[in-house]
């Protein structure tokens, strides 16, 4: 009952998912290192891992000092013995730091798995516990591109960017006190050069970040066209609007590229701007760090130690502004996954709300109003009662609020005014899953899923026997194909069915309901795809299993439903008649106008 007309809905199209709640930055690595946190042990190894890497690595230019100022100059003389040891030492600390680099990346990537799968789980968890009216509002394409794209991005920046960040710091304040020890004066260079270079970054990335989150949007909708259109390529080319889509796809495609380009285009500045301004510091280092030698306050291999570190303290700052532009691309992702994580499941149920236990089927609705959009009221002051085991027919023009009528009935909406009651009781007063189980319903669009056609019939009775499968499609007048087919009920069905015919995926859909034991039915245009033959069989089968259950059925062939106990016609949202068949066309109103407009011709 998801999709509903768009003449029911006035003015309300599909768009993205919304990326307009922006979070800021220090929300969303927190979030992330929740999701990370729940890997404790991983997480404690890759920071032990990280900090040994780093430290061993940044011992290195110490031990080059030592073997350098082992070097006498004037004397001519060197002591080799420091100078292997130390040599030794370099080679022990840069291959131990490898293995642990390497060993770091293992991990992260294992960690980075865990955080992407969670997350998955996360978003389908969320997107099960939401209402129906998310996905009339929302692409399916683009939650698509955000399960899949977007989680993708989060993870690729945690295995490889959060890495390098979390290694540059280590190595950026290693390389800070390890300068301190050696030349203090030095330091005061990276006064002036480390500021200029975190306020240019910060810039950059304010004017780089929505650039990124346009990118994802333009993606995401991209990806929504595509499969919107690739859902209804036969009816494109059956039209010969194959030109107007592709042109309609070029313009969406430019849109995504020009985004992508424009977005990385001014993310790729920050490196080489970062660059140019430690080559600065660099160079002063190497002056005057010179005329300090010449002074005599540093000596030969203490300077050389000191441009190493310099060089290992301005590295990582450089590594991590040329990553900017992927992390801000990360951060525009990370916002569409927390955006579906976040999003607002189905309203609780009310507190104390009791189980529908034994049903009888009586159904009222008194006096409801409704609107998908404030101010567009779709349904007025509408009622309705339906008795126990009775056929209530539900007829009208499109866009008169037949199918909203269904939606109010299984609660996929609340009423904005009035009430319905199922056997007296208030329907806000029951559970939702209690009120859904008492019905069954067949819905024009149908839904089958990969797996055998014994599964898709049971679907909604686990643990239904094959009898049960079998009775069920022989109700439904779907047994005798099923038995020519090569594995009977173990035939697999793939992609929606689409090897079998819609009247074929419409019968199985009904077997399904028929399965089920349920106290009222719902058919919302059940019978369309099938032929009036099979469709008169249907109705007649239909009649017998649900004997004694209410039965709400929409129809726009009203020769279906001319033995209903009572037919409701809709038109503008309220109810223009009412009555039997025999009395409304003796009434000689609308239902009589529609009918005759349907079979004048026969």
């Amino acid at each position: 009952m998801g999709r509903k007309h768009p003449a029911e809905e006035p003015g309300k199209g599909l768009r993205a998912v919304s990326n307009a709640v922006q979070q800021p930055r220090g929300r969303i690595l927190y979030r992330l290192w929740r999701y990370m946190g729940r890997s404790r042990l991983l997480l404690v190894l890759a920071l032990v891992l990280s900090f040994s890497s780093s430290l061993l690595s940044l011992y290195g230019p110490k031990l080059s000092g030592e073997a350098i100022n082992a070097i006498d100059l004037g004397a001519g003389k060197v002591d080799f013995g420091v100078v292997w040891r130390c040599a030794a030492l370099m080679a022990a600390c840069y291959v131990f730091s490898s293995l642990f680099s390497f060993l770091l990346n293992v991990v992260m990537v294992r960690l980075s798995r865990r955080v992407s799968r969670q997350m998955r789980h996360d978003i389908f968890e969320n997107l099960a516990a939401l209402p129906v009216g998310f996905f009339d509002r929302y692409q399916t394409g683009d939650i698509i591109s955000v399960v899949t794209y977007d989680v993708d991005t989060v993870n690729q920046s945690l295995s490889a960017d959060l890495l390098q960040i979390l290694q540059s710091v280590v190595t950026v304040v290693m390389s800070f006190v390890m300068m301190l020890t050696i030349a203090p004066e030095l330091v005061l260079i990276f006064v002036v050069t480390v500021p200029a270079t975190a306020v240019f970054t910060k810039w950059l990335a304010g004017k780089v970040r929505p650039m990124f989150r346009r990118r994802s949007a333009r993606l995401g909708a991209l990806n929504g066209f595509v499969e919107e259109m690739l859902s209804g390529q036969k009816t494109t080319r059956a039209y010969g609007r194959e030109a107007a889509v592709l042109e309609r796809f070029d313009e969406k495609n430019k849109a995504a590229v020009d985004a992508y380009t424009v977005a990385e285009a001014y993310g790729t500045i920050t490196g080489p701007s970062v660059n140019f301004i430690n080559n600065v510091s660099l160079t002063l280092v190497c002056v005057f760090g010179s005329l300090l030698f010449l002074q005599g306050k540093v000596g030969l291999g203490d300077l050389s130690s000191f441009v190493q570190y310099s060089r290992k303290f301005s590295g990582p700052i450089n590594e991590v502004a040329n990553i900017i532009s992927e992390l801000q691309s990360a951060f525009a992702a990370a916002e569409r996954v927390l955006s579906l994580i976040d999003a607002q499941p189905e309203a609780p149920d009310a507190p104390g709300a009791e189980e529908l236990g034994e049903v009888k089927g009586d159904v009222e609705i008194r006096n409801v109003d409704f609107s998908y959009l404030p101010g567009q009221p779709i349904i007025h002051d509408f009622s309705l009662h339906a008795r126990p085991g009775s056929l209530t027919a539900i007829v009208g023009p499109t866009g008169a609020g037949k199918t909203t009528i269904i939606n109010l009935l299984m609660r996929f909406y609340d009423v904005d005014g009035g009430a319905i009651y199922v056997d007296g009781k208030d329907i806000r007063t029951l559970k939702r899953d209690s009120l859904r189980r008492a019905y069954t319903m067949v819905l024009q669009d149908t839904w089958l899923f990969h797996g055998t056609i014994y599964d898709n019939i049971a679907y909604g009775k686990p643990g239904a026997t094959m009898e049960d499968v079998v009775r069920a499609a022989k109700a439904a007048r779907i047994h005798s194909y099923i038995s020519r087919l090569p594995e009977g009920y173990n035939t697999i069905l793939s992609d929606n069915g689409t090897s079998i015919s819609k009247g074929q995926k419409q019968l199985l859909t009904i077997a399904r309901a028929m399965l089920l034991d349920a106290h009222m039915l719902i058919l919302d245009e059940a019978t369309s795809n099938v032929d009036t033959r099979t469709e008169q069989e249907i109705q007649a089968a239909m009649r017998e299993l649900m004997r004694g259950k209410t039965c709400f059925v929409i129809a726009h062939r009203l020769s279906t439903i001319r033995n209903a106990d009572h037919i409701l016609v809709m038109r503008d949202g309220r109810v223009a008649e009412q009555g039997t068949h025999e009395s409304l066309m003796a009434a000689g109103g609308f239902y009589h106008q529609l009918y005759l407009a349907q079979f004048d011709a026969a």
